[in-house]
């Protein structure tokens, strides 16, 4: 089984940025940690962080031809805008799950709403890179796969 993580606008400053709602760990670690969690369980995931909304559309629009059965996102600020991300996700027949290391409901008032989320089978937020590993048993679970 292969699974795609995205990670979008600014989490590659995670353990920089914010450290008080994002924790001090970075995105290499949580790439690292995934991608051990899927060895574990037979999984291989495959990472990717990008600040351009078109590098991830790209993936997500390819990530069928590329053998993937599932996709994790945390879309970051595009969550709350990005209709051509809202539109992608929609386009491909692989599930998705949105994922967020803060509880965005808990945050600013435009954090609340998320124009991606309606597109996905799921959201998970507020328990910080926990929740992508959460996102990871949850989609195995989805496809019937338990590892």
């Amino acid at each position: 089984m292969k699974m795609l993580v995205l990670n979008g606008p600014n989490l590659n400053m995670l353990g920089k940025r914010e450290p008080g709602i994002y924790g001090n760990n970075t995105l290499h670690q949580l790439e690292e940690g995934l991608v051990n969690i899927g060895q574990k369980i037979g999984i291989d995931i495959v990472c990717f962080q990008s600040n351009y909304e078109g590098a991830l559309l790209d993936h997500l629009h390819q990530a069928e031809e590329k053998g993937f059965e599932g996709v994790i996102i945390n879309p970051g600020a595009l969550t709350h805008y990005s209709i051509a991300l809202r539109d992608a996700i929609a386009a491909i027949k692989i599930p998705v799950i949105e994922v967020h290391i803060s509880n965005v409901h808990a945050r600013e008032e435009f954090r609340k709403h998320s124009v991606t989320a309606p597109e996905c089978i799921g959201q998970i937020a507020g328990f910080g890179f926990y929740g992508y590993e959460m996102a990871v048993h949850a989609m195995m679970n989805y496809l019937g796969k338990r590892g």
